[in-house]
């Protein structure tokens, strides 16, 4: 006799809570069935890039086909039914899947988001929910806040080594660093040689017609731009675990050298560009991190141990960190903008239409691929709008929606905190700022360029030059005491007030003129 489609319970599952492992997969249950949804809300809470939206959808439908191989009851609506249906959010699809099921109990993962964290403790409350852990980061919600409670900054070295303590990684028997040394992040600072080659990434590639068409079809503003619709993100766990596996083999010996490093020859030089896999937990931080320290083990002289130090604090530190810092200050770090910047991006953040070769290179990739590595988020696209003065909603924005692997609780601490620093200071000691100088040292973008990297002033000088001083002069107040400062405050007052003068005024012609540039 066939048994009746009911369920005593329902059980949701996010679009990045797609983890395998997790202990709700241990077995079929068959009074459980789960839930995934497309939603409008969560396609149109911000402009997302095409190919961020695809991503999700396309990872999301095959992890609900592993799940059904798996055994498990699987209830999956795409964008296409949740729309002619009227349920536009997540919780209005939960509860119709209740109703329609018979189920009277409802469990849910912790959502990483503070907007889906409050609307499901809400729905949660109403319907008698439990909530239940992730069983993905290494650690808690409250870490940060806790190591921190009563200080006015935080320090991510001091919460790495914690972490690095407190699982044991890339440490000896007696709990001290395996080399002696925690941090090598002085020798991860190369510029590029002029002879090198690079390694082709794993790329897994996909027709994504329908989901655009489909995308398309309900009016939702995308940007960015997606080749023939044409995908090549991996999203299921085993092309996950191949990218992994990839990158230890092809890019980690080199990894930590150059991860500074940017160039016009190729958008992933030695990063990783893991972070969507593991952003969506189709792959676990411990997992990758225990893949890359196996790797140097298994070849210590082909993968020099700066190398495997450096990717373990990316992942074990800046990345678990970042989280910490997001729910510590949530819902009002939203708000911050310490430094009343108020200016508008310019357009061609969405076109990469600038004669600015870096910002022309770092967008237009940005645009094509929804990927960027750290130091083109950090030193060109946010540098730059952060000496322009631009306003931190302008900037979050933009950085939410333009990268496959932008959630919030990852995207705003690193963007309106250590880039922006409208935070006032809480995660870094210093803004992270500069003039041309360190972009002609750690790329080769100024080559070419219709601006001169030299020049502070006239028609052809760099505007990061100007712009860069600019921003010194108007935040004086602020930053002049600031130890890590000093050096750079003492180089502006020994240009004179004739060279400041001069330079101000093309600051101020840069930014009437910025949609120019």
């Amino acid at each position: 006799m066939q048994r009746s489609p009911t369920y005593s319970r329902v059980r949701l599952i996010l679009g990045d809570q797609l983890n395998i492992n997790h202990s709700w997969f241990a077995q079929p249950d068959e009074d459980t069935v789960y839930g995934i949804f497309e939603t409008y809300s969560e396609a149109t809470y911000c402009e997302h890039h095409i190919q961020k939206i695809t991503g999700f959808f396309l990872a999301m439908r095959a992890f609900a086909e592993a799940l059904r191989a798996g055994g498990h009851e699987v209830h999956y609506r795409t964008l296409d039914e949740t729309r002619k249906a009227g349920l536009n959010s997540i919780t209005e699809n939960v509860a119709d899947l209740m109703q329609s099921v018979g189920a009277h109990e409802f469990e849910y993962q912790y959502p990483d988001e503070w907007r889906l964290d409050q609307e499901l403790l809400s729905f949660s409350e109403k319907v008698g929910g439990v909530v239940f852990d992730t069983e993905h980061f290494l650690s808690t919600r409250d870490d940060v806040a806790q190591l921190f409670e009563g200080k006015q900054t935080y320090l991510m070295e001091t919460f790495y080594r914690e972490m690095r303590r407190r699982h044991h990684v890339l440490m000896d028997a007696n709990g001290e660093p395996a080399t002696g040394q925690w941090n090598y992040d002085q020798e991860n600072r190369g510029a590029l040689p002029k002879e090198i080659s690079f390694p082709a990434a794993s790329t897994f590639v996909r027709d994504a017609s329908d989901v655009v068409a489909m995308v398309e079809r309900h009016g939702i503003q995308t940007m960015g731009r997606m080749q023939d619709n044409v995908f090549t993100y991996p999203v299921t766990r085993d092309e996950c675990l191949e990218a992994l596996a990839d990158f230890c083999t092809n890019r980690l010996p080199y990894f930590g050298t150059y991860q500074d490093a940017m160039t016009v020859h190729h958008p992933l030089l030695y990063h990783a560009n893991l972070s969507f896999a593991m952003n969506t937990k189709l792959l676990s931080p411990r997992e990758v991190i225990d893949a890359a320290i196996a790797a140097w083990r298994d070849d210590p002289n082909g993968i020099s141990f700066n190398q495997v130090e450096g990717f373990v604090r990316q992942i074990i530190g800046w990345r678990e960190y970042m989280r910490g810092v997001y729910w510590a200050q949530m819902p009002e770090f939203e708000h911050t903008n310490s430094l009343g910047h108020e200016a508008k991006l310019p357009r061609w953040y969405w076109t990469g239409d600038t004669k600015m070769n870096c910002l022309s290179h770092a967008v237009n990739q940005s645009l094509d691929l929804a990927y960027a590595h750290h130091i083109q988020r950090l030193m060109i696209t946010g540098n730059f709008a952060l000496i322009l003065g631009a306003h931190p909603d302008e900037v979050d924005a933009w950085y939410l929606g333009v990268y496959i692997d932008a959630i919030q609780w990852v995207e705003i601490t690193n963007t309106r905190g250590m880039s922006q620093r409208a935070d006032g200071g809480l995660i870094a000691t210093k803004p992270y700022c500069s003039s041309a100088n360190y972009i002609n040292k750690m790329s080769d973008y100024c080559k070419g360029c219709h601006y001169d990297p030299k020049q502070r002033t006239g028609e052809r000088a760099c505007p990061f030059n100007s712009l860069y001083w600019d921003f010194l002069d108007r935040h004086r107040e602020r930053f002049s005491g600031n130890f890590r400062m000093k050096m750079m405050y003492r180089a502006w007052e020994r240009k004179g007030s004739e060279e400041q003068v001069a330079i101000l005024e093309r600051a101020a012609w840069v930014k009437e003129h910025v949609e120019e540039l």
